[in-house]
């Protein structure tokens, strides 16, 4: 099972009032583990950087503007992404800025049933909580001291260890282990003492022996009435 944990970088919020992305990053995992496989661009978004976004994530106009546009590295990127299913942090916002740019070039667009959004799950499984990308690190003790701002990559890699978490933890399967037997004192051991030989269910000369002298013993026993 492939899954693909994306982020992006814009100018702002709103793709339709002329926003656009300025990075994205992608992070490959194949049967919830991550293969060391990704892509990430800095893209040209054609415009100025507003300061509000400059602070969030510090790309500069002058930083982008010898970077390739998003019709450039489109199709290396949707060759990246393939047709597998897209993990996103509050996957609207960044589908929605994806497809203004795909329907600008006339491509297709991502639907939103083929993304997980982990906001979504982040919800569900703990209602009430703060479900920010930072708030989930901390509940999960992620470190994430690297991300003293926004960026696509740095964003996917994190998200990548919160999905898992919030799918039940790096062991997504229950399996017996198989390895050297653990040591008790932490959260969630799994004993494995290791497996021993069968015991030969007849009993020895001497084993007969002793259990008969200790029926000897025995007074009046009821299977000799």
């Amino acid at each position: 099972m492939r899954e693909i944990v994306l982020d992006t970088e814009t100018t702002g919020l709103d793709p339709l009032g002329g926003d656009r992305i300025v990075e994205i990053g992608c992070v490959e995992l194949v049967n919830h583990v991550a293969s060391g496989k990704f892509f990430q661009s800095y893209i040209n978004p054609e415009r100025d950087m507003p300061e509000g976004a400059f602070r969030i994530h510090g790309l500069s106009t002058q930083f982008l503007a010898d970077k390739p546009v998003f019709a450039a590295v489109a199709d290396k990127f949707l060759t990246f992404v393939a047709e597998d299913r897209l993990v996103i942090h509050n996957a609207g916002f960044d589908l929605g800025f994806l497809n203004a740019e795909l329907e600008k070039m006339g491509k297709p667009i991502f639907l939103p049933v083929r993304a997980i959004d982990t906001v979504s799950l982040a919800r569900r499984k703990y209602p009430g909580a703060p479900a920010s990308l930072d708030a989930l690190c901390r509940r999960f003790e992620i470190d994430n001291s690297a991300r003293t701002k926004h960026g696509a990559l740095l964003d996917a890699e994190l998200l990548a260890e919160v999905y898992l978490e919030l799918m039940g933890g790096r062991q997504a399967v229950l399996a017996l282990p198989t390895g050297p037997a653990r040591q008790p004192g932490g959260e969630g051991e799994v004993y494995n003492n290791g497996a021993k030989a069968p015991r030969p269910h007849e009993p020895s000369a001497e084993e007969k022996a002793a259990h008969a002298a200790f029926i000897a013993t025995l007074n009046d026993p009821i299977w000799n009435g």
